[in-house]
């Protein structure tokens, strides 16, 4: 039986059918959450909590929704960016899955903000949040709200980064998990998942070649360096930028280049920001770059690359493909802009695939369970899951991956306790 009484606001609800096939088609490869949907529909730990999550609106978050509404939540799910829905799958989650869902893919700044604030209206006791969006429009809108919460959980290191701010300043007025701080999160999805899936959206937008180009990533942390080794994989020139010398190194010692960006900008064909930082590259760099250079940005929001000043230099902007802007310079020059500056994984693409995101959302789910569980016990921080999770997160996906590993015998595990050897 479908669901049509769930508040909305989508593209079209006809794309629900199309829709759950891509949920159900993303489950097949999610084994660790769907082990984790089993226990949570026999436990119930969420029952009578209500949930606003704010993700990127894909086949993988809706599973995540599922999983949450399976162990008794109310849930309502609200994008936390306005280019990067599936419309079908918002479709599917309000018609099939009974899941209040408020996003479009290409939807205004407006309707973007007025989507936040449904997830607000929702009264939540707990927050999935990526990037950070409704738990800083509570802080700076909302403070009333923040007495209700429980806890959020934050997917990114951009969001990561504002909570520890916050934190820093003894304003943060409920717990978080950081999800990107545990290992079965940032070293998997944010090294493989970005690797492979800003990839595939710079390809997608622009059916360009890798091989033979010289490509330009601003930013080497685990994202950056997924990115950088599917480039190399694929043939290209790469180049790192970076502002930390342990990172720097680290880049040296893989085999690439390492230089500032404005030294970059004048030898690179494409370019990759992914730093969570603003004006990464910024008009200057911009104009010193190559007749035909491509920008593209995997970090969560679209400040990486000074699109508005690039906008001022620019005599007309074209649109050549989907996701592809061509801006004409008063220099003479253009240079391409994939996915508005935005996620290009994401807009160009269809992000990570649901594998990768299985390990993400495992991380999510029972990080919503700890803060849960330990109502009224935790201090107003940030806090990292238990490393027995990830442990058993990693488990799991090598039991579903059919691989077996070795156990210390008895001997083995004395042996490492003791210095008398």
């Amino acid at each position: 039986m479908t669901m049509t009484q769930a508040k909305h606001d989508i593209k079209d609800i006809n794309l629900a059918d199309q829709g759950k096939n891509q949920i159900e088609w993303a489950f097949k490869d999610m084994p660790v959450l769907k082990q984790i949907q089993e226990r949570f529909i026999k436990e119930q730990p969420f029952a009578g909590l209500k949930l606003s999550a704010c993700v990127h609106v894909t086949k993988e978050t809706a599973a995540l929704c599922v999983v949450m509404k399976a162990g008794g939540a109310d849930a309502v799910l609200v994008a936390s960016n306005p280019l990067s829905t599936q419309d079908d799958v918002a479709a599917a989650l309000v018609k099939h899955y009974g899941i209040p869902t408020f996003a479009i893919a290409g939807e205004s700044e407006d309707t973007y903000k007025a989507h936040i604030e449904e997830a607000l209206n929702h009264a939540p006791d707990i927050i999935i949040d990526d990037g950070c969006d409704i738990v800083s429009t509570i802080y700076a809108k909302h403070p009333e709200i923040a007495e209700k919460i429980i806890g959020s959980t934050e997917e990114t290191t951009t969001g990561i980064q504002r909570l520890q701010a916050l934190e820093a300043e003894g304003k943060l007025k409920f717990p978080a998990v950081g999800v990107n701080t545990s290992l079965t999160k940032h070293l998997y999805d944010n090294r493989y998942g970005t690797g492979q899936s800003a990839m595939d959206g710079i390809i997608r937008a622009s059916n360009i070649l890798i091989a033979g180009k010289t490509f330009v990533i601003s930013g080497y942390g685990w994202c950056g360096k997924g990115c950088a080794m599917r480039a190399k994989a694929l043939g290209a020139n790469v180049i790192v930028c970076e502002i930390d010398p342990l990172k720097a190194l680290e880049a040296a010692m893989e085999g690439y280049r390492v230089m500032p960006i404005a030294k970059a900008a004048k030898e690179g064909d494409i370019f990759l920001t992914i730093t969570g930082n603003k004006h990464v590259i910024d008009i200057e760099h911009l104009l010193q770059m190559k007749n035909g250079a491509m920008v593209a940005n995997a970090g969560h929001f679209n400040y990486e690359v000074n699109i508005p000043d690039l906008a001022a230099h620019a005599s007309e902007i074209k649109k050549i493909r989907p996701t592809l802007e061509e801006y004409k310079l008063d220099n003479g020059k253009s240079v391409y802009v994939l996915a508005e500056g935005r996620l290009v994984n994401l807009v160009s693409a269809e992000g990570h695939p649901a594998s990768v995101m299985d390990m993400s959302f495992a991380n999510q789910a029972l990080g919503i369970e700890f803060l849960v569980k330990n109502k009224g016990q935790l201090e107003n921080k940030l806090y990292t899951l238990p490393h027995e999770v990830d442990v058993n997160i990693a488990k799991i996906k090598l039991d579903s991956m059919g691989l077996e590993i070795d156990t210390l015998t008895a001997e083995q595990e004395e042996y490492l306790k003791t210095w008398d050897i």
